[in-house]
């Protein structure tokens, strides 16, 4: 069997095992007067519908780039990034379909849910998505067909000048969580994910200085 499909049943076995979890300490919460499993207006039903479909661009550019460069360096950034998103993902899409909740909500605004209203932990602010994103930090149809259309050094300076705006977005959203989402499970991953992207966000810097390129604001 290939890496892929290895990744593929790992993404499976961990999205069981998270949503498990997530179940039980959602079941638990309910003796502490909170409901039993989170609401379909609920930050953790918010994060996890939205953060899966951030999770889903960041996999389809780190497999852009991965076709577009033989640099082994960017390759495996690329490869660790959509590997752990996709995982993560389906960990997400696990809980709402064990919460019983849709995987989309076209009625509400993408990260509404950060306004925190009744959460009693207070709200966040984000910042306005781009012109033609769904979210912050998500590239547009112009910038995802801008980095299929390169190669080489340029390829890789595209990816990781998009792939830090995005990242960076998705380190706020899941900062959101960890102060807002009521189920533990959701909350621990909501935190790995701020550590990890901060991380890789550093590391990404440092590969765009090396190719004399800047962040992108």
């Amino acid at each position: 069997m290939t890496r892929t499909h290895w990744a593929s049943i790992a993404a499976v076995v961990l999205a069981l095992l998270f949503a498990g979890a997530a179940t039980v300490a959602s079941a638990g919460d309910g003796d502490s007067g909170r409901p039993a499993t989170p609401t379909a207006d609920s930050a953790d039903a918010g994060f996890a519908r939205d953060m899966a479909l951030h999770h889903q661009q960041a996999v389809e550019m780190s497999y852009i780039v991965r076709d577009r460069t033989q640099d082994e360096e960017v390759r495996r950034l690329a490869y660790d990034i959509a590997n752990t998103q996709a995982n993560q993902r389906g960990m997400m899409l696990g809980w709402l379909d064990l919460w019983d909740l849709p995987k989309v909500a076209p009625d509400a605004a993408p990260m509404a849910w950060m306004a925190g209203e009744g959460s009693g932990h207070g709200g966040h602010s984000t910042a306005p998505a781009g012109e033609g994103s769904l979210m912050p930090g998500m590239a547009t149809k112009a910038e995802l067909a801008r980095l299929t259309g390169l190669s080489g050094k340029a390829a890789e300076i595209e990816f990781l000048q998009l792939m830090i705006v995005h990242h960076n977005a998705g380190v706020t959203m899941a900062q959101g969580c960890v102060d807002l989402c009521e189920v533990t499970p959701e909350r621990e991953l909501a935190q790995g994910m701020v550590d990890a992207q901060r991380s890789e966000v550093e590391l990404m810097v440092d590969l765009l200085r090396k190719r004399g390129a800047q962040v992108r604001t």
